[in-house]
């Protein structure tokens, strides 16, 4: 129970009164936003709605769900947006970010940002709003880019962007080469596949502390499990190589997961992911997630090789279920970012001819069309298509 002399400076800053449930946020002393000089985007209103503030020990719990609406203020289309969402930096749980892909919105044109986060602040809170938000990044059609890129907003944009191009040129092909038929047929098969993926949950742990109690922590998965090698699905226009990779698997759970990456590109590389996945006992095939380079400032040269992060262990449940039994793993390379920022992706054949597509979780640009096939009809996501 938070006592009244711990509340005030809260009280006194945000406007509340504590109760056993919470209390609505005072839209006037709740909120602050904070865009850098120049922003290409501004925001034009803020509805809290059901945001609530919930004293809880010594931190206030604050339930942010807000809707703001924001201009493109630039002179081209807006493609995507990050922003961030600070109670408090430094505390834990302090911070949150709100990504918003798939967008296409005029010049001048408003449009929705939806924030839904819960957010921790230590109490006695300071003076001053209680939410921050700010910009991370704002990705326009041309590619260009305007933010701070503290989270690596610019690259994750900018594949959402790539993968929505791809995407779109393929339903747009298909139209053209097999009529509105055809493309009913591709935007069903898209949905039974998202019916189908298994549900699968991935409880991410890191191996921290100083260095003997990492090694400490590496041989106890190295006594508990088992070693599992890598297969690799080759995509033939992948600038890396995949060359060796293992994995301590114990059941559901696997630790340390390495993947080595050769360059054979003849351009320096400064990022790349491996997407890995896992196979359990009955042979079902599901997306473990995302390995990244192991560097942040990686300079991988035309003919080098480097590494993917390995101090982390993974545990996959399934809701409703028994944990799998992981029997198999493979990966493939799932993205590159280049030392001139050019990135690149796989092409939906690479996908379509490796069977990577049923496994797959779709992109969010075709995950925003099949819905709009599925709520609106086949002809308005013809004239969706049209825009592009």
């Amino acid at each position: 129970m938070c006592t009244r002399s711990s509340l005030l400076s809260f009280c006194l800053t945000a406007g509340l009164a504590m109760g056993q449930g919470g209390e609505p946020l005072n839209p006037a002393s709740a909120i602050r936003f904070n865009l850098p000089p120049g922003a290409p985007v501004s925001v034009v209103s803020t509805e809290l709605g059901d945001s609530r503030a919930q004293a809880r020990g010594g931190a206030l719990v604050l339930d942010l769900r807000a809707t703001l609406t924001m201009r493109n203020d630039a002179a081209q289309n807006l493609r995507g947006l990050t922003m961030v969402v600070l109670s408090q930096e430094a505390a834990p749980g302090g911070k949150g970010s709100v990504a918003v892909p798939s967008l296409n919105i005029a010049p001048g044109r408003n449009f929705p940002v939806r924030i839904n986060l819960r957010l921790l602040r230590p109490l006695p809170a300071p003076a001053g709003p209680l939410v921050e938000v700010g910009l991370d990044g704002a990705l326009f059609a041309d590619f260009s880019f305007f933010g701070p890129n503290r989270l690596e907003s610019r690259r994750t944009m900018t594949v959402w962007e790539m993968e929505a191009r791809r995407d779109r040129q393929f339903l747009k092909a298909m139209l053209e080469k097999s009529g509105p038929e055809g493309l009913q047929q591709e935007l069903l098969a898209s949905l039974g596949r998202q019916a189908a993926r298994p549900r699968v949950d991935v409880q991410v742990s890191r191996d921290q502390g100083p260095p003997p109690a990492r090694v400490i922590s590496t041989a106890v998965h190295a006594l508990t499990g088992r070693n599992v090698t890598f297969a690799f699905l080759k995509l033939p226009e992948a600038p890396l190589d995949l060359v060796s990779g293992s994995a301590l698997v114990n059941g559901a759970e696997a630790a340390s997961p390495r993947i080595e990456a050769a360059n054979r590109s003849n351009r320096a590389v400064r990022y790349f992911e491996v997407g890995w996945i896992v196979t359990d006992s009955a042979d079902r095939r599901f997306l473990a997630g995302s390995l990244p380079s192991s560097s942040l400032s990686l300079e991988l040269r035309p003919g080098r090789a480097a590494g993917t992060l390995q101090d982390r262990s993974y545990k996959f449940t399934r809701p409703g279920e028994s944990p799998p039994t992981i029997t198999g793993m493979s990966g493939f390379v799932s993205q590159v970012e280049f030392a001139d920022g050019r990135i690149w992706i796989p092409s939906r054949k690479a996908l379509i001819d490796s069977e990577l597509h049923a496994v797959l979780p779709v992109s969010p640009e075709e995950q925003r069309l099949s819905e709009l096939y599925r709520n609106r009809g086949l002809q308005a996501l013809i004239e969706e298509l049209a825009k592009f």
